[in-house]
């Protein structure tokens, strides 16, 4: 029965790709991408950035997943409440950027370590699903506790970044997002060395593999759920300040999380290289798809299209393009 599923679900992925591919060549896409080709670079090159944006984001799901074979659900919700944290510095308080910014700081190292210390801590070595439920339940939590705490008035992060556009040849380049594209590139080569080459990363890898063998061997579990959880919340930060800098600070921001979920689906979810390959496809695929479709369908295709991917690569190769494929004896 199983290879029946997998030979259906591949040739359900193929037909969809194909009748992807005859929707757009049926709308006249191709023909406008073949002859406007410096528009077509102008938006992959702009996807790309966004992509890397989309993967700093995503790394919050790779250290939650590394260290407790979970997903966090709640990673949208942290960038929002980082975001609101430093608007509301910034908008009630009176604080210069680079003090409301280390306060928003300071309250993600104490609002990571609070959470693993009294929400999941007590549920070391209890059944994944248990996690994933209580994340879940975070994510419903801060959407409505942050609004009520700091206010449900839109705001905005105003960055010290110029708005004009980088003109650099046949590139114009949002400033904004080349910012973000760099910090998110410096981000993800100092986790990536992390996990690969020193001795926390291991153990935090160790952990992730099963938390009573972990315990077995002396590493200390409660001390790595602790710094993943805290350098998610960092995460969260750096990617709050750059998307409340590009579209605002409200409880919309969250849902930047939903949108980063096919980018680790794409990558694999245990992959710093495979979220940024995300990433990119994800940013890309959504630039094209705004400037080369969303005109002839009336819009709606560029949020709708990453999902498409993520749902062929779940038939395909569900652990991702970089992701481990486990294989359990039952």
């Amino acid at each position: 029965m199983q290879p029946v599923l997998k030979f259906l679900g591949d040739k359900f992925a193929w037909i969809i790709l194909i009748a992807c591919l005859a929707f757009i060549y049926a709308e006249g896409g191709v023909d406008v991408l073949v002859q406007d080709w410096r528009f077509a670079v102008e938006l992959a090159i702009d996807g790309v950035l966004t992509g890397l944006m989309y993967s700093l984001i995503a790394v919050g799901f790779v250290l939650i997943y590394k260290s407790t074979d979970a997903i966090n659900f709640a990673q949208g919700e942290f960038v929002m409440i980082a975001a609101i944290v430093v608007a509301g510095c910034l908008d009630w308080i009176g604080l210069p950027l680079w003090l409301s910014i280390l306060v928003g700081f300071g309250f993600m190292v104490v609002f990571g370590m609070t959470l693993e210390r009294f929400v999941l801590r007590p549920m070391i070595g209890m059944n994944i699903v248990s996690i994933i439920m209580a994340t879940i339940g975070l994510a419903f939590f801060l959407r409505g506790a942050g609004p009520l705490i700091f206010g449900a008035a839109p705001s905005t992060i105003n960055l010290p970044i110029p708005d004009s556009p980088i003109h650099y040849g046949l590139l114009y380049l949002t400033p904004i997002k080349l910012a973000g594209a760099i910090v998110s590139v410096l981000f993800l080569c100092a986790f990536g060395y992390f996990f690969l080459k020193t001795r926390k990363g291991v153990a935090m890898r160790a952990v992730a593999d099963s938390h009573q063998v972990s315990m077995a061997m002396g590493i200390n579990v409660e001390r790595y759920f602790a710094v993943a959880w805290v350098t998610a919340g960092i995460v969260a930060l750096l990617g709050g300040l750059a998307w409340g800098n590009m579209i605002g600070v409200d409880t919309q921001l969250a849902l930047v999380g939903l949108k980063v979920f096919p980018v680790v689906i794409l990558g694999g979810l245990d992959s710093i290289i495979g979220v940024v390959v995300g990433g990119i496809i994800v940013g890309v695929v959504e630039a094209l798809t705004s400037g080369f479709i969303d005109p002839y369908v009336g819009g709606g295709m560029k949020d709708f299209a990453p999902y498409v991917l993520m749902v062929i690569m779940l038939m395909i190769r569900p652990y991702g393009i970089f992701g481990r494929r486990l294989i359990e004896r039952i």
